[in-house]
């Protein structure tokens, strides 16, 4: 997508550890107009699926995921938390998930009411680098029985290979900009 393409490379940072700072527009402060654009692109493109739910995992995924259920009929959200609190009760599923950009890993939650057998669901995440994120989701989809009818984040980095993982897997995998290198401080995409 060359709007997202070129919003990187005008306000994108590039930090040590192959981490890219968007977090002026994407996940940290938002940029609500700019997302709804995202969120319309990834309706667009999986609009011949039936969704009933939207995945994603806290914090970063959950404003795209929003954004996104105003373009499917209002569906509701569900995100994963990164730690299980005490009044999400025992009946849950729960799956480990390593982040690239924290080095933590995470047994990320999902009640069992909110995420089941007769969901069609859609992950959705700003950023994908190993896959470790979207992996762990698709874990607790597969577990609860949900059909998983497309995964979409809105950067793919593929030089670390998390895309080429998530499609071996068989997902269906739309990624908005995908960040084929970072050479020089410029970014270079597919």
């Amino acid at each position: 997508m060359k709007l997202l393409e070129d919003k990187i490379k005008k306000d994108g940072k590039i930090l040590a550890g192959d981490i890219i700072k968007v977090d002026s527009f994407l996940n940290h402060q938002l940029d609500i107009n700019f997302l709804n654009k995202l969120a319309e692109d990834i309706a667009s493109h999986f609009k011949e699926k039936k969704i009933t739910k939207i995945l994603t995992i806290e914090a970063s995924g959950i404003a795209l995921a929003t954004v996104l259920s105003a373009h499917i009929a209002y569906i509701p959200v569900v995100f994963c938390k990164k730690q299980k609190t005490l009044n999400i009760g025992d009946n849950i599923w729960q799956s480990h998930v390593k982040s690239f950009t924290t080095k933590k890993e995470y047994k990320i939650t999902v009640s069992k009411e909110f995420l089941n057998e007769n969901d069609e669901i859609i992950i959705i995440d700003d950023f994908l680098s190993e896959g470790n994120a979207l992996k762990g989701m698709i874990e607790l989809a597969n577990m609860a029985g949900a059909k998983i009818k497309g995964v979409s984040v809105a950067i793919e980095k593929s030089y670390l290979g998390g895309g080429d993982l998530i499609r071996s897997m068989g997902y269906n995998l739309y990624s908005q900009a995908i960040i084929k290198s970072i050479d020089k401080g410029t970014f270079e995409f597919k």
